[in-house]
């Protein structure tokens, strides 16, 4: 049984690392934690569904006109709303994002209604690929894992061993000097937000098939991985991926071994610890303004 638990917490823990991931992302770029992502997974994954059941598109293609919207989506939410703000402050940049989530909350509410719909993939969590005494492993599982692993180690190598990748970090460091280097750091800003859509919207895709799509579908998942970059390290992709796998492990175990009525309080329960103990996160060094 306990195999199975640490399977199950792998394959829930991606999808948090995923989610965290994406906040982490503009988190770095912006210092803004955009809590309109769970939103913007959840409109992304019904734009898969419409793609595969009202145009009878292959998943291929249907995928790949996902992620071509969810970084238009990202990409113009930053450019109209965030870039436009007038003498903006951190809080004024939380209610946007606030707003921006209730926005596509209600769109999708009135577009598709709140009726909870079944998500089918090409890899199905009914669909047992390998089964022992002690474990069983699905497509929905192995697809999981290898999907998630393989966005975080791209995402590792676009930071580390591209332009692109250096241009955001340079931008992410100090924008100055970046715009006097000839970066254009607003451009630069405007991707961030569009990878960081499409990084969730993979995760929104990931969990309508074991969940249910429908509009409030992303609310959990959201502060999950919220909860993993906290507890992580928001500037920290490796830290986040650490921490959403951590949490998927401590929210499994206390479900089985404590109880399931209180397993979601888990992730706020770490929230708490972590800001109180350390405030920047396990695998993030703490720095100290001085005047």
């Amino acid at each position: 049984m306990i195999v199975q638990l640490l399977i199950n917490s792998v394959v829930v823990g991606s999808i948090y690392a995923l989610m965290g991931l994406a906040m982490s992302i503009t988190y770095k770029a912006s210092e803004i934690p955009n809590f309109a992502q769970g939103e913007m997974a959840m409109f992304s994954t019904y734009i898969t569904f419409v793609l595969l059941n009202s145009y009878g598109l292959p998943f291929s293609i249907a995928l790949i006109g996902t992620l071509i919207f969810a970084f238009l989506l990202g990409f113009i939410f930053e450019f109209v709303f965030l870039r436009r703000a007038k003498e903006p402050n951190l809080l004024g940049f939380i209610i946007i994002t606030l707003g921006f989530q209730m926005i596509l909350y209600g769109l999708a509410g009135w577009k598709w209604g709140s009726d909870q719909r079944t998500f089918s993939l090409p890899f199905s969590e009914s669909e047992v690929i390998f089964r022992t005494d002690h474990f069983v492993l699905t497509e929905h599982n192995i697809a999981s894992i290898i999907i998630a692993f393989a966005i975080m180690i791209g995402l590792y190598l676009l930071l580390q061993h591209t332009k692109l990748g250096l241009a955001m970090k340079a931008s992410q460091q100090n924008v100055n000097a970046a715009k006097f280097n000839g970066i254009p750091t607003n451009r630069i800003l405007g991707i961030s937000f569009g990878i960081s859509a499409i990084v969730g919207a993979i995760a929104g895709i990931l969990v309508a098939p074991i969940s249910t799509l429908d509009p409030s579908m992303m609310w959990d998942p959201l502060l999950k991985g919220f909860a993993a970059a906290v507890l992580g390290g928001m500037k920290s992709l490796p830290g986040v991926v650490i921490g959403g796998l951590l949490l998927g492990l401590i929210e499994n175990l206390f479900g089985f071994y404590i109880s399931l009525e209180f397993k979601s309080v888990v992730a706020f329960v770490i929230i708490m610890m972590v800001l109180f103990i350390k405030p920047s996160g396990l695998f993030e060094k703490h720095y100290v303004r001085k005047v």
